[in-house]
């Protein structure tokens, strides 16, 4: 029987639906329902659980149930590795499933996961009985599809946002009062670094471009350089404060975008208060399943869609390591696949892989060959521009040889004389005589 709305129970009697062997979904990113977690815990420390599996896109804040002392009673297999759960994964007291960001509805709706409880945050019901998943959408949707019980927190801070977003309490089955803020995220001041990387990256954007940006400074770095453009729109996985400003100023209104004209469309939010404020009942802000935002298909509808990611290594012949240093994983496969292979179906599209040509302790990450254990994220085939501190560089219909030229000239000077050498050795004499 669905609980009223105006009847709410305490986090540590909702949880008390969870049973051993249950797989539960926890809503992402900034919206975690931190009460619950806690909740859940103290009855994993009671001795009342054991075997209890845990799924999610990457969270940020606490994430207890990955620590040793429940090992056994609760088991993350997360879609992504978030840093929060990093340290754990790497240990093997948590796991990680490798998906497609767009495909993580799938494993629910296709039956490839069991969903027992969804717990999630939503904001106050309106007078129709409607409340918002607010900041993040994503897989929970599909979850709560077939989920067999679903916990919802009222929490006055998640804002109310639109499209698939809006669900009915209907949809809810034990309602729980909690005011926590929601998780922020506030991004540092791009470098020198992370500057020259953006104006690269926005000379390869045109007016009228349909924009998908990840995470972190570069993203940030790029949005600080377009203030020049006009009519861009949005269509990602995620966006965060940096558009608020090209918004205001006209440069973002999606003005030339086929499908959700006028509308910036993403499957969750991480930023400030300032930003889950701005999203608050805004009409230009289109929250939708991560099966539509992340579609290649429906991706490319737009035209001239530029998604921007970044990577963590890259070899002489393109291949894009994006997930882990390795063998030990970082983060995941995310969105990049969905959106390279939608920008480059996209009329004019441009799919960009922005990265710095060196790590933090100077080792380049432009490398002869990926290390050891290190996964693909995307092939040879899906990289198509190049983009560091030191140019942009496109791939796409270059031979081996002319690739690893190409992607040379992008290094740090200080590692080309030695990744010339490595090509050398790998192609032979050839690529001297074809490329001097």
């Amino acid at each position: 029987m669905r609980m009223s709305p105006c009847k709410t129970v305490t986090p540590d009697e909702a949880v008390k639906v969870i049973k051993s062997g249950d797989h539960i979904h926890l809503s992402s990113v900034a919206s975690s329902p931190q009460c619950l977690v806690a909740a859940m815990c103290r009855r994993g420390r009671a001795g009342e659980l054991d075997n209890v599996h845990i799924h999610h896109l990457h969270t940020e804040g606490p994430a207890p149930y990955a620590d040793p002392e429940f090992e056994g009673i609760f088991q993350l297999n997360s879609f992504f590795v978030g840093s929060n759960v990093r340290r754990h994964t790497q240990q093997g007291y948590a796991d990680y499933i490798p998906v497609f960001l767009g495909e993580t509805q799938r494993l629910y709706r296709e039956g490839y996961l069991p969903c027992h409880v969804v717990m999630l945050q939503v904001c106050p019901p309106d007078e129709q009985g409607i409340v918002s998943l607010g900041t993040s959408v994503d897989a929970t949707l599909a979850a709560m599809e077939v989920a067999e019980t679903v916990i919802a927190v009222i929490n006055p801070n998640v804002p109310r946002t639109y499209g698939d977003a809006l669900i009915s309490i209907d949809k809810i089955d034990i309602f729980v009062e909690d005011d926590t803020p929601l998780e922020t995220v506030h991004f540092p001041k791009p470098d020198a670094t992370e500057e020259a990387i953006g104006r690269h990256c926005a000379a390869l954007i045109d007016d009228g471009a349909t924009l998908q940006l990840g995470i972190g400074a570069i993203p940030n770095a790029v949005l600080n350089q377009l203030a020049g453009h006009k009519n861009l729109g949005i269509h990602t996985e995620m966006f965060a404060d940096g558009v608020i400003g090209l918004v205001e100023k006209g440069v973002i209104n999606g003005a030339d975008k086929v499908i959700d004209p006028g509308k910036m469309v993403a499957t969750f939010l991480l930023g400030s208060k300032q930003l889950y404020d701005y999203t608050h009942r805004n009409k230009h802000v289109l929250m939708k399943d991560v099966g539509y935002t992340n579609d290649p298909f429906i991706i490319a509808k737009n035209p001239k869609v530029t998604a921007i990611n970044s990577a963590l290594q890259i070899d002489l012949t393109g291949q894009i390591c994006a997930d882990s240093l390795g063998t030990q994983f970082y983060s995941g496969v995310g969105g990049q696949i969905d959106f390279f292979y939608g920008a480059s179906r996209s009329p004019g599209g441009r799919a960009i892989v922005a990265m710095p040509s060196v790590t933090d302790k100077g080792v380049s990450k432009i490398a002869p060959v990926l290390l050891p254990g290190a996964g693909v994220v995307t092939t040879r085939a899906h990289t198509h521009w190049l983009v560091t501190e030191f140019g942009a560089v496109n791939l796409y219909g270059r031979s081996l040889q002319e690739r690893a030229r190409l992607i040379i000239s992008v290094a740090n000077p200080l590692h080309q004389e030695a990744l010339d050498r490595a090509a050398f050795e790998r192609f032979g004499s050839h690529y001297y005589f074809m490329h001097k």
